[in-house]
C-alpha cells in the first residue's frame, strides 16, 4: 500500500503523549515531516520528536493551546514557514479541564455554564480554528487530508456533565460540512472515534478493569495507541483516495467505562 507520505507535512495537535504521540511516530515511519504540538510539556514533545527522527521522519515542535486562538495561527504559520505548507492535519488535542476527564458523579445542572463555554470553545471552536488555519495551504496544493479525533463518548454518552461529549459530537457535523467544502480541492475529511484506548497516560488501571472492558468488545481486546494511529495514518494519507465525511469507530468503542472516561 502506497501512503504517499514521504516528504509530506503533517501537523498533529496534542502529539506529546498518548494517541497523538503514537500517530507522530507512525507518520515518521512513513518518512513524513511531522509538526508536533504541545500545550504545557515541551519535554514530552522533545522526546516524541526524537522518536520521529529515529524512525526516519523529520520533526518540528511548536506550542498550541486550543483555548488561546492566536497560538493556533502562530503554530500553523511556524510550520508553513519551516516546510512551505501543510498536507495533513490530525486534530487530536483535547481540553479536559481540571485534572482530567469529567466527574461522572456530577449532575448535569451542577455544571456551570462557564464550563460549557470553555469545553466547547476549546474542543469544537478551537479545532475548527485549526482546520480553518490549514485549509489555505491545502487548497493551494490541491491535496489535503484532515482527521478529526472524537471519542466514543460522543455516541455512547457519559454519566455526569455533558460538555465534553457535546463538543466531540460536534466534530461529526464539522467533518460532513468540510467534506463538501473541500472535496473539489482534493481535501478529504474524516473522524476517528476511539473507545477506551490503552495509552501511556493510563498506566495504573487495574487489570480486572481492562479485562472487563476487553470482554465487552467484539475482538475481546482493547485498542492500543498504535492501533488507532495506524487508522489515522491511513485516513490521512494518499492511500485514502476518496473516503470523506465519515466517522470510523475502532474496536474498543463498544467498551464503556463511564467511571474512568472514554
Amino acid at each position: 500500500m502506497n501512503t504517499d507520505l514521504s516528504g509530506r507535512v503533517v501537523l498533529i495537535t496534542g502529539a506529546s503523549t498518548g494517541i497523538g504521540a503514537a500517530t507522530a511516530r507512525a507518520y515518521g515511519r512513513e518518512g513524513a515531516r511531522v509538526a508536533i504540538t504541545y500545550r504545557n510539556h515541551p519535554d514530552s514533545a522533545e522526546k516524541v520528536a526524537a522518536d520521529v527522527e529515529a524512525v526516519g521522519g523529520q520533526a518540528h515542535i511548536v506550542r498550541l493551546d486550543l483555548e488561546d486562538l492566536p497560538t493556533i495561527d502562530r503554530a500553523v504559520a511556524s510550520v508553513v514557514e519551516r516546510w512551505g505548507g501543510i498536507d495533513v492535519l490530525v486534530a487530536n488535542a483535547v481540553r479536559w479541564g481540571g485534572d482530567g476527564p469529567p466527574d461522572p458523579s456530577l449532575r448535569f445542572e451542577d455544571v456551570p455554564l462557564q464550563e460549557w463555554d470553555a469545553m466547547i470553545g476549546a474542543n469544537l471552536i478551537g479545532t475548527a480554528a485549526t482546520v480553518r488555519a490549514v485549509l489555505p495551504s491545502m487548497r493551494a496544493k490541491g491535496w489535503g487530508r484532515v482527521v478529526l479525533i472524537s471519542s466514543s463518548v460522543a455516541e455512547e454518552g457519559l454519566p455526569g456533565p455533558g460538555p465534553y461529549g457535546t463538543a466531540k459530537s460536534g466534530l461529526y457535523g464539522l467533518a460532513r460540512s468540510l467534506a463538501w467544502n473541500g472535496g473539489r480541492d482534493g481535501i478529504l475529511v474524516n473522524v476517528v472515534a476511539p473507545g477506551f484506548t490503552l495509552t501511556d497516560s493510563r498506566p495504573d488501571i487495574p487489570a480486572f478493569v481492562t479485562d472487563a472492558l476487553a470482554a465487552a468488545t467484539p475482538t475481546h481486546r482493547l485498542s492500543t495507541s498504535d492501533d488507532v494511529a495506524n487508522l489515522i495514518v491511513f485516513l490521512g494519507s494518499g492511500a485514502n483516495g476518496n473516503l470523506t465525511g465519515e466517522v470510523i469507530r475502532d474496536g474498543s468503542a463498544a467498551a464503556r467505562a463511564p467511571h474512568i472516561g472514554g
